[in-house]
C-alpha cells in the first residue's frame, strides 16, 4: 500500500492523533513527581538520567570508534541551521560533540529567513558528502522546510519519511524524535511497572513532539490524549492522567493542584516550563545524547552505503532479426533503461552520478576515493591486426565480449569505449558506437555531441590560441611599463599578483610578491614571452572535416598591426588537451599537466608553456565537466564508460585512463574491464603499453586480438579494399591459400603482443561470406603461432549470445601469469627509442632522420625532455610507413620527416612521412544520408 499523504495515514490510527505540521523538538527535558515527590526521589531522578545519557554516550563513541577503525580519518558532521532562537540544548550538544570528535557546524540565518532561504541551505548541506546530520533549530518551520531535510541526515526525525517509518513499524530504518525516544526512556526507567495501560496526557507540546511520542507510546500499550492549555476540559484530563508531559509554559491561572496526585511529570521544554509551582529538573543532557546517537547510526549507514556493493544488474533481452537490421534500427529496437537505475544497479550513489537526459551521466571522480580500498577487476585491452580501409570491428568485439560477460555469464564487466569525433560520423566512416546487436544505445546521442566534451576541448584549445597571438600583438605594441602596469593592474588603490603570476615569478627565479618591489629588469622578464612566431606549433581547432582549414593566414585585419602569420586548423581530437584528458589521473593531474604545455619557443630557444601565459586555471574551469566519465549502456543493458577520443595517430588512441580506473573498481575482484587500442597492434597497442600504462600504473591481462577474414586475405595479396567500392570477389568467395598467405600478418601482431609479456587470444570477427574451413584455419594457425586461444566471433549477429567462446577464451587467458614488461628505458636517447620501436615491432632495418627531425630531437634533448616515451605517427594500413605494403613488410628504413611534442601529455610524436591532422571530406561524405523527423524528432540515416 502507499501512502503519499501521511497525515491521512496517520490520523486513521488510533491512540496516535496528532497533527503532523511539524513544529520542532528542541526542548531539554525536565522531570518531576507531582506534589509527593521527595528530595530523594529526584536525585534519584537525576542520577537515573545522568545513567541514561551517560549510556547513550557510551554506545555512540563504540559506534564511531569503530567508524574510525576502518578510517582514521573520519570525523563525522553535525550541521545545525538556527534562526537566533535560544535553546539550551545546543550547549549539551557542543559538550558532547567534542567527547564524541564530532564536528559541529552551524549555519545563522535571521528570523525574517523565507522558507527558500532556508531551503537552499538545506539543499546545500543535503548535497554535502562530509556533512552527515542536519538540525533545525528554528521556531515552528513549515512542513516544506521540514521535509526539504534529505531523510538520511534527519537525526531529530522531522520528515514524513520518518514519521512515516516509525508508524508503519520500521523506524529502524529511519531516525525517531530525540526527544520523544528520551521520555519513553525516562517514563519507562521511573516507572517500573511499564507503560501498559497508563493514562498520559501530553499538554501544550509541539506538533513535532506529539507525533512521534503518542506513537511511541501506543506502540508500549499506553493511552494518550493530546490537549492545549485553553482546553475546557483540562482539569479533568489532569485529574485522570497517570503521566503528564508539558510541552510550554503553564499558564498561571492554572492551579498546580489540578493534577493528580503521585502523577508523573515531564517537561519537555525549557527549565522555566517547571515554573508556578512545578519546579523540575533540567534533563535536556538526555535529548542532546539522543540525537547524537542518531548521528552516530546516520554515520555508520554513510560507512556502509560508502562500501563496495554487489552488481544488481537486470539485463536488457535481445531478439535478433535475420537479416540484421541497420544499426539505428537496432538501437531504436530496444529500450534503453534509465541511466540512473543502471547507476544503482552497478554501485552509484545518487550523488556520484550527474545526469544529461535519461540515458547518459557523468560519473564523479569522488568514487575513485570511495573505493581506493577495493581490489580491481581483471583489464582487457582489444586491439587488432592491420586493418582494411573498412575497419575489422574492434569496438563490436569489444561491446559483443562484455555483453556476453555479463547478460550471459552473469559476470561483472565494463566497457570502456572513446567519444567518436563528429569528423568521421559526417565523412567517410561513420559512427563509432559497435554495430549489428553489439553496440552502445541510444547510438544517435553516443555519435552526436554526448555530454559535450570534445565542445569543452575546442573550447579551451581556442582559448589557449587566441592567447597566445593576443599576447605576441600586445608585447609587440606596448613598453615593458605599460605591459606590466596592464598585466598587474591597480584595483581599488591596490596592485596585487595573482596566485598564477606569483608561480610565473618564482619560475624566473624571482621570490618578491609585492608587485612595488621588482626591478626594471625583473618587470621587463616578467612580462616579456617573447615568443618566436615561427616556433608556434599551438593550432586552432574544430571537430570536422575540413581540408581548407589545413593552411591558413591570421591576424591579416588592420587591427592587427602587422602580426599576420600563416597557421592551422586541427581537428579537434588532435588537441593535446584531448590527448591529456585521456591520460590525466585526476584533477590536479590534470592543471599540472596543462601548465606544461609547450606552445611555441622564446627567441632564446626556451619553451614557452601555457602556465606561461597564465591560462592554466582557465582551462581548468572549461575542463572541470569533462573529466568525469560518461555512463552509457549496451544493448543488453551492461555498463559502458564513453570517454576521451585522441586521435589515433598524433596521440595514442585510446580512452581514458579515469575510466578504465573507476571501471576497475566497480567490477569488482572478479570482473573484466574491456578497453579499446586504436588502429592495429603495431601502432594502438604498443601505443597503450608504452604511453598509457606508464601514466595509468595499470597492466592489462589479457590482449585480444581483432582479425577479419577479409582483412588477412588482403595481407595475403588480395586486390585492394576501398571504402564505398564493392568488394572483390576474393573476399566474398572461398580462398584459402589467400586466408594462409595472410595470417602472417596475424602471426606479427602476436609476436608484438608478446614482446610485453601478455597472452593473446584472437577474435576471429565473422562475416557471412566468410566459410568453416577459412574460419577452421585461421584459428588453428593462430594458436599454433603462439595465441592462448583462438575464436570464431558472431557478436554482429547474435550480441552477447555470439561471444561466448571468446568470453570463455578470455577469462582463461586471465588467468595465466604475465610477464609485463616495456618495449624500452625512457633513459634511452630519443633516437634510439624510435629505432627500437621500428625495428621490434614494424620490422624495419633501421631509421632515418630528416635534417628537421634530426635539429627537433636536439632542442627537445637540451629542453629536457628527452625522456618521455615516443607516440609514433604512421599509417594505420601497414607496418611500414607505405600503406600500400601489406603483409609483414621487412629490411626498410622508417624515414622520420619531423619529431613534435605534447609535453602536457607527456609524450614525444615522431611524424612517419606527412601527417594530416585535419581529414577533409570526401565526394560523397555520410551526411548526404543523415536527416531529422521533423514530426518524432527521431535522427536518421547513421550508421
Amino acid at each position: 500500500m502507499r501512502w503519499p499523504i501521511l497525515r491521512r495515514l496517520y490520523h486513521s490510527l488510533p491512540s496516535c492523533r496528532g497533527s503532523l505540521s511539524h513544529g520542532h523538538p528542541r526542548r531539554p527535558l525536565s522531570i518531576t513527581r507531582s506534589l509527593s515527590f521527595s528530595a530523594s526521589a529526584w536525585r534519584s531522578a537525576g542520577e537515573l538520567h545522568g545513567a541514561l545519557t551517560r549510556n547513550i554516550l557510551n554506545h555512540s563513541k563504540d559506534t564511531l570508534t569503530t567508524l574510525r577503525k576502518e578510517n582514521s580519518a573520519f570525523k563525522p558532521v553535525l550541521a545545525i541551521i538556527q534562526a537566533d532562537t535560544d535553546d539550551t540544548t545546543l550547549q549539551s550538544i557542543r559538550e558532547f560533540a567534542q567527547e564524541l570528535g564530532v564536528d559541529v557546524r552551524y549555519i545563522s540565518l535571521s528570523k525574517e529567513s523565507s522558507d527558500e532561504e532556508i531551503i537552499d541551505e538545506i539543499r546545500k548541506l543535503n548535497e554535502d558528502p562530509n556533512v552527515h546530520g542536519v538540525v533545525l533549530n528554528l521556531v515552528k518551520p513549515s512542513n516544506k522546510v521540514l521535509n526539504a531535510v534529505q531523510p538520511d541526515k534527519d537525526v531529530d526525525g522531522v520528515t514524513d519519511v520518518n514519521l512515516g517509518k516509525m508508524i508503519r513499524s520500521n523506524a529502524q530504518d529511519g531516525f525517531i524524535s530525540p526527544t520523544a525516544t528520551g521520555i519513553i526512556q525516562l517514563l519507562e526507567q521511573l516507572d517500573q511497572n511499564s507503560l501498559e495501560g497508563k493514562n498520559v496526557l501530553i499538554v501544550g507540546a509541539e506538533d513535532s513532539l506529539e507525533a512521534p511520542l503518542q506513537c511511541l507510546l501506543q506502540k508500549k500499550g499506553a493511552v494518550s490524549l493530546v490537549s492545549s492549555w485553553q482546553s475546557q476540559q483540562l482539569q479533568n484530563k489532569l485529574a485522570a492522567a497517570e503521566i503528564v508531559v508539558i510541552g510550554s509554559a503553564k499558564p498561571q491561572a492554572i492551579p498546580v493542584n489540578w493534577i493528580k496526585p503521585g502523577a508523573i511529570v515531564i517537561f519537555s521544554g525549557d527549565s522555566e516550563l517547571g515554573s508556578d509551582g512545578l519546579p523540575g529538573q533540567v534533563l535536556g543532557p538526555l535529548a542532546a545524547a539522543q540525537r547524537l546517537k542518531n548521528l552516530a547510526k546516520s554515520s555508520k549507514r554513510w560507512f556502509d552505503v560508502q562500501k563496495y556493493k554487489k552488481w544488481d544488474l537486470h539485463c536488457l533481452k535481445l531478439q535478433p532479426l535475420s537479416p540484421v537490421p541497420s544499426d539505428i534500427e537496432i538501437s531504436r529496437g530496444q529500450h534503453p533503461k534509465s541511466v540512473d537505475v543502471l547507476a544503482k544497479e552497478i554501485g552509484l550513489l545518487t550523488d556520484e552520478i550527474e545526469m544529461y537526459g535519461r540515458t547518459k551521466a557523468k560519473v564523479r571522480l569522488s568514487l575513485l576515493e570511495r573505493l581506493k580500498e577495493q581490489p580491481n577487476g581483471k583489464y582487457v585491452l582489444v586491439a587488432g591486426i592491420t586493418p582494411t580501409p573498412l575497419g575489422e570491428g574492434k569496438s563490436t568485439v569489444t561491446i559483443g565480449l562484455v555483453q556476453a560477460l555479463t547478460a550471459h555469464k552473469n559476470i561483472n564487466s565494463f566497457a570502456c569505449l572513446r567519444q567518436p569525433s563528429q569528423g568521421p560520423t559526417f565523412g567517410v566512416k561513420g559512427g563509432a558506437a559497435g554495430g549489428g546487436y553489439a553496440q552502445v544505445i541510444p547510438m544517435e546521442e553516443f555519435n552526436l555531441h554526448l555530454t559535450g566534451d570534445i565542445h569543452a576541448i575546442t573550447a579551451a584549445n581556442n582559448l589557449l590560441a587566441a592567447a597566445i597571438d593576443a599576447r605576441m600583438l600586445h608585447e609587440s605594441t606596448q613598453s615593458d611599463k605599460a605591459l606590466y602596469n596592464r598585466l598587474v593592474p591597480s584595483i581599488n588603490g591596490v596592485r596585487k599578483f595573482s596566485p598564477i603570476q606569483i608561480a610565473r615569478l618564482k619560475r624566473l627565479g624571482i621570490e618578491k610578491t609585492d608587485p612595488a618591489s621588482l626591478t626594471t629588469e625583473e618587470s621587463s622578464r616578467f612580462v616579456r614571452l617573447d615568443i618566436d612566431p615561427s616556433t608556434i606549433t599551438w593550432q586552432r581547432v574544430l571537430d570536422t572535416n575540413d581540408r581548407f582549414l589545413r593552411r591558413i593566414t591570421v591576424g591579416q585585419a588592420s587591427t592587427e598591426k602587422g602580426c599576420a602569420r600563416q597557421a592551422q586548423f586541427d581537428i579537434a581530437v588532435a588537441s593535446e588537451i584531448m590527448a591529456i584528458l585521456a591520460l590525466t589521473n585526476n584533477l590536479h593531474d590534470m592543471k599540472e599537466r596543462f601548465g606544461k604545455m609547450v606552445v611555441a619557443s622564446d627567441k632564446k630557444g626556451q619553451p614557452v608553456t601555457a602556465e606561461d601565459l597564465g591560462i592554466t586555471g582557465a582551462l581548468a574551469v572549461l575542463m572541470k565537466d569533462a573529466i568525469k566519465p560518461t555512463l552509457m549502456q549496451t544493448l543488453e543493458g551492461t555498463p559502458v564508460f564513453v570517454h576521451a577520443g585522441p586521435f589515433a595517430n598524433i596521440a595514442h588512441g585510446s580512452s581514458s585512463v579515469l575510466a578504465d580506473k573507476i571501471a576497475l573498481k566497480l567490477v569488482g575482484e572478479n570482473g573484466f574491464v574491456v578497453t579499446e587500442a586504436g588502429f592495429g597492434a603495431d601502432i594502438g597497442m604498443e601505443k597503450f603499453f608504452n604511453i598509457k600504462c606508464r601514466a595509468s600504473s595499470l597492466v592489462p591481462n589479457v590482449v585480444v586480438l581483432v582479425a577479419t577474414i577479409r582483412a588477412l586475405k588482403m595481407h595475403g595479396g588480395g586486390p585492394n579494399v576501398t571504402a564505398g567500392a564493392p568488394l572483390a570477389k576474393e573476399y566474398t568467395e572461398e580462398n584459402l591459400q589467400l586466408v594462409r598467405d595472410g595470417c602472417c600478418n596475424l602471426q606479427k601482431q602476436i609476436q608484438i603482443a608478446q614482446l610485453f609479456g601478455v597472452p593473446v587470444v584472437v577474435a576471429l570477427n565473422i562475416f557471412k561470406t566468410d566459410t568453416p574451413a577459412e574460419i577452421d584455419l585461421v584459428c588453428k594457425i593462430a594458436k599454433e603461432s603462439g595465441a592462448f586461444d583462438a575464436v570464431p566471433c558472431n557478436h554482429w549477429s547474435f550480441g552477447g549470445k555470439g561471444a561466448l567462446e571468446l568470453a570463455d577464451a578470455v577469462k582463461g587467458a586471465a588467468d595465466q601469469d604475465i610477464d609485463f614488461r616495456y618495449l624500452y628505458d625512457l633513459e634511452l636517447p630519443i633516437a634510439e627509442k624510435i629505432r627500437t620501436i621500428a625495428q621490434k615491432v614494424y620490422g624495419a632495418a633501421d631509421i632515418e632522420l630528416s635534417p628537421k627531425a634530426q635539429a627537433k630531437i636536439d632542442v627537445y634533448t637540451q629542453q629536457g625532455f628527452n625522456k618521455l616515451p615516443i607516440c609514433m605517427a604512421k599509417t594505420h594500413l601497414s607496418l611500414s610507413h607505405q600503406s600500400d605494403k601489406k603483409g609483414v613488410p621487412t629490411g626498410f628504413v622508417l624515414p622520420i620527416s619531423d619529431v613534435r611534442a605534447s609535453i602536457g601529455a607527456g609524450f614525444i610524436y615522431p611524424l612517419v612521412g606527412t601527417m594530416s591532422t585535419m581529414p577533409g571530406l570526401p565526394t560523397r561524405p555520410c551526411f548526404y544520408d543523415i536527416d531529422l523527423d521533423p514530426e518524432t524528432e527521431e535522427v536518421k540515416g547513421l550508421f
